[in-house]
């Protein structure tokens, strides 16, 4: 039965070790789009800035009209990205709780591998009292004849 449990064991802390790994990657993804949205925003702002500045010294329609579409075009690509924010923090949470389950399991199965170390080490104390006892009662009868 040990290496029933032993086996089952190993298996958990197989995946356990494979659940860690995901959830390592998906919140380095998650890491990763949060960097990749603060640049295109920092991009954006320092767009804007250039737009300011350029506007101030005076502008065409067509050059304005140009550059107000590339700003479009980022304020697009900035609702897209955001919008993707719900699949990588859900991947996250997923990964997370898939984790805590496989550990518990492994936990559980290293919780049933002591017990029944206890159960059998209880019952070899008992053996060895019961002989000890015998011992003891076959000694005092030797004693008394």
């Amino acid at each position: 039965m040990n290496n029933a449990f032993d086996f089952l064991l190993e298996q958990a802390k197989e995946k356990e070790q494979q659940a860690i790994l995901a959830l390592s990657s998906a919140r380095m993804e998650l890491d990763n789009y949060y960097q990749q949205l603060a640049q295109i925003e920092q991009y954006r702002l320092d767009y804007c800035k250039q737009l300011v500045e350029r506007g101030q010294k005076g502008l065409t329609a067509s050059q304005y009209s140009h550059l107000n579409k590339f700003l479009v075009q980022l304020d697009e690509t900035l609702t897209k990205q955001k919008s993707a924010e719900e699949h990588f923090v859900s991947q996250v949470d997923n990964c997370q709780h898939y984790w805590q389950e496989v550990r518990k399991q492994r936990r559980s199965y290293e919780w049933m591998i002591e017990k029944k170390a206890k159960e059998k080490q209880a019952a070899l104390d008992k053996q060895e009292q019961k002989l000890m006892d015998e011992l003891a009662t076959l000694q005092f009868a030797r004693r008394s004849n």
